[in-house]
């Protein structure tokens, strides 16, 4: 007697990150259906279904989430359900900042055995690519099976300020500190140069100033030049990322610092950032809860136009609230999402419009093309922005070079219809290679358990304050996974 088949999902591990193509094949028109309506791939952005399953050699599911291993969707599932239940999410985030933040030896996860197997196995492995370059390469190369486009690949190590008396030690600094700080700016480095190292051509390199230490601190506070040591730390990592082709993120921070972190990215993409848009080798970051950034940035593109650069941006909504003055924000979310599509369609239309404006002495008629990374986990967001792309592919105008970011292990569903929507487009004939659909990323810090502690911590609160958005998340998840066992059971009904 034939022995029942295995399904395909039970031979995976945790550190499996290849796509469930074949078992998804299978399923049935009915469960199809049943999912749809919670994470379904636009009509207006691609081919019809009809088209794209001509050949079954080359058929892709219709379910974005149906991309990803089941032992991920399960992990992402629970630690999804854990961040919207307050009573479960408020104790867990108390003992991991306790822990990321502890002095302790104890409480050291590179150091406590039992607490970085908790970690690694849950929160650790679900947003981090690794702690060693083969652990690193084996989830950059799960992602890109899985259809994403490449990784942004982060360094994990950051400071994180909390008062403003760090400032002031940091401008108090003794001769012993100080060289201290050489040794951390040397292994800031060497770290990132790893990183690039990593990257493949075409993929992202994320990186944080802060993370050069208290020296970098004190001179981004006071709006200084980097030193000799961090501005050659600096260089040798441009270096060697235009040499390979990849692409530097450098993100913002903290209000304290945000300034200076505008005056040393703007340094280095003068240096850097040929007029040829594949030449953009530094990007910076802007908040679009910030209320100053509309202006900030209408600044930094007439820059851009009168010295003959291109300015790369990275657009987020911001991740600092909790630590930054209240009245630096807009009122509301609402005012935060006009601000952030306002942004994002002027950059791709290179319109100008009712958010953000010409500066009066830049005399410019239109927005000066840029090399955009849209980095954004809402839905909304992401369907306006591609749906702009389309319209402009339909009316054959010219494209700017344009990214799709998300974190690794949040918005699965946003992601997934991004990879799906781009391989649904690159299977219909009459398309150009230049025109193939949206380039999804995923956004994956590197580094040893404790390093990463920090950067674990804001995805947590990040969950946090976006609840809303996680019940979606949770849904899809879980519609995933019931359409997945229903598959399952079909072939032994009747």
């Amino acid at each position: 007697m034939m022995q029942p088949r295995q399904p395909r999902w039970l031979l995976h591990g945790f550190k499996g990150l290849s796509p469930i193509t074949t078992q998804a094949r299978h399923i049935h028109t009915q469960s199809l259906r049943k999912v749809s309506t919670t994470a379904s791939v636009p009509t207006d952005e691609i081919a019809s279904v009809s088209t794209l399953t001509a050949s079954p050699t080359r058929s892709h599911p219709r379910r974005p989430l149906s991309l990803l291993p089941f032992p991920v969707l399960l992990r992402s599932y629970a630690l999804t359900a854990v961040s919207t239940y307050p009573l479960l999410l408020s104790p867990s985030l108390r003992v991991l900042s306790y822990v990321a933040n502890s002095s302790s030896a104890l409480l050291n996860p590179d150091r406590n055995p039992i607490i970085r197997y908790l970690l690694k196995k849950t929160f650790y492995a679900q947003f981090c690519a690794g702690e060693t370059i083969d652990e690193v390469k084996r989830t950059v190369k799960g992602l890109k099976e899985m259809g994403y486009k490449g990784v942004i690949l982060g360094y994990g190590r950051e400071i994180v300020l909390k008062k403003e008396s760090k400032l002031e030690a940091c401008a108090a600094a003794t001769e012993v500190e100080v060289q201290r700080n050489e040794d951390v700016v040397q292994a800031w480095k060497e770290g990132n140069l790893k990183t690039v190292e990593m990257a493949e051509g075409g993929d992202f390199i994320a990186l944080k100033f802060s993370g050069a230490g208290c020296d970098a601190i004190h001179q981004l506070a006071a709006t200084l030049p980097p030193s000799k040591s961090i501005e050659e730390a600096i260089t040798e990592i441009c270096e060697l990322a235009k040499a390979r082709g990849v692409r530097l993120l450098f993100d913002a921070e903290q209000d304290a610092v945000q300034r200076g972190i505008d005056a040393w990215t703007l340094r280095f993409q003068r240096r850097y950032n040929e007029t040829s848009l594949d030449q953009a080798t530094v990007y910076g970051t802007y908040q679009a809860y910030l209320r100053s950034t509309p202006a900030n940035l209408a600044r930094h593109l007439m820059y851009a136009q009168q010295e003959g650069f291109t300015l790369g941006v990275k657009l987020v909504r911001g991740a600092y609230m909790s630590s930054d003055p209240r009245h630096l924000f807009w009122s509301s979310k609402e005012e935060t999402d006009r601000a952030y599509n306002g942004i994002a369609e002027a950059l791709i239309t290179r319109r100008w419009n009712n958010v953000l404006k010409p500066l009066a002495e830049a005399n410019l008629d239109k927005v000066p093309e840029t090399a955009f990374v849209l980095a954004s986990h809402n839905h909304e967001t992401v369907k306006k922005a591609t749906a702009l792309r389309m319209e402009q592919v339909k009316k054959g105008e010219p494209k700017i070079e344009m990214a799709y970011g998300q974190l690794m292990g949040m918005a699965d569903e946003v992601s997934c219809e991004l990879v799906m929507t781009a391989k649904a487009r690159g299977m219909v004939p009459f398309e150009k290679s230049e025109s193939v659909g949206p380039k999804a990323y995923k956004y994956a810090v590197w580094g040893s358990v404790g390093e990463c502690a920090k950067y674990l911590v804001r995805r947590a609160e990040e969950n946090r304050d976006a609840v809303t958005r996680a019940k979606g998340t949770r849904a899809a998840l879980k519609a995933e996974i019931w359409a997945r066992l229903w598959a399952f059971r079909r072939p032994s009904l009747g």
